[in-house]
Formats: structure tokens, C-alpha cells, sequence
């Protein structure tokens, strides 16, 4: 029962990575006057393509690639396509995604102190948020059903 769970919220994450890619992550504009613009996963990377083409390839290695990759990956344990032994493989694509989160906060937490301008946090942040963690806590389910067997 309890990989049928994994399994489910697993298969969910293909659905919300997705939509947290293209969610509001922040609003940000110079002067209180005008108007905020919304940044996404999506809207970020375009931007930095424009500015730093390696830049964009990192933070797209981060935020999409690495999360979806991992969750593939854990569908193929928890569908028995695969070997456990991809577990230690997909824990650090994990990091990599949760490295994502904890930039796009120091960037927030930044630009909040420079005090120029005005950033706001919007559910997008959460929600991406969210997955990464969803996506963690599957890992850790998932690595403690194979300890026990209960995968194979």
C-alpha cells in the first residue's frame, strides 16, 4: 500500500513541476509607482539566456532538468523497471533541485535588503517549493522500503 502512495504522489510531481515551472515565483519592480513584474522558473531562464547563456544552463540544470529527472527515475524504481541501486544517483539530483530553492530565497533575501526596489514572494515559490520537498520525502520513503526489501 505504502508504494502505491509513493507511486501516486510521485506521479503527481510530473503534473506540478511542470505548472511550478511556469507559476509566479516572485514579483519584482524598481519603484512602488509602477507596476511589478512576475518572474517564473521559466521567465528566469529566458531572461539569463539573453544575459548568460551558462547561467541559464545551470539554473535550467537545477530547477527542470534535475527535478524531473529524479522524478523519473524514482517511477522507474517504484514501478520495478529499474534497480534500487539508482537511488543513491537520484539523491543527489535532489540536491541539486533543493539548491534551486535555496538560491532563488538568497536572491529574494537580497534584493529585499538592497531596498531599491520591491520583491514579493508568490505562490509559485511555494508551490515549487513544495514539490522540491514532496520529492525529498518520497526519496527517503522510497530509500526505506528498499532497505526492507519491500521494493524488489
Amino acid at each position: 500500500m505504502t508504494r502505491i502512495i509513493l507511486t501516486a504522489l510521485n506521479l503527481s510531481l510530473l503534473v506540478l513541476f511542470p505548472l511550478a515551472w511556469v507559476a509566479p515565483l516572485m514579483r519584482a519592480g524598481l519603484l512602488p509607482i509602477f507596476g511589478l513584474s512576475e518572474i517564473s522558473v521559466l521567465s528566469g531562464v529566458m531572461a539569463l539566456w539573453e544575459e548568460d547563456v551558462l547561467l541559464a544552463l545551470v539554473v535550467a540544470l537545477f530547477a527542470i532538468v534535475a527535478p524531473i529527472l529524479k522524478t523519473a527515475g524514482l517511477a522507474l524504481i517504484h514501478f520495478r523497471m529499474t534497480d534500487t541501486r539508482l537511488l543513491a544517483r537520484l539523491t543527489a539530483l535532489g540536491k541539486l533541485a533543493m539548491a534551486d530553492v535555496f538560491l532563488i530565497a538568497i536572491y529574494i533575501t537580497l534584493a529585499r535588503g538592497v531596498g531599491v526596489g520591491r520583491v514579493e514572494t508568490a505562490w509559485g515559490l511555494w508551490l515549487f517549493t513544495g514539490c522540491v520537498l514532496v520529492s525529498f520525502g518520497i526519496s527517503l520513503a522510497t530509500s526505506a522500503l528498499a532497505k526492507r526489501g519491500a521494493l524488489g
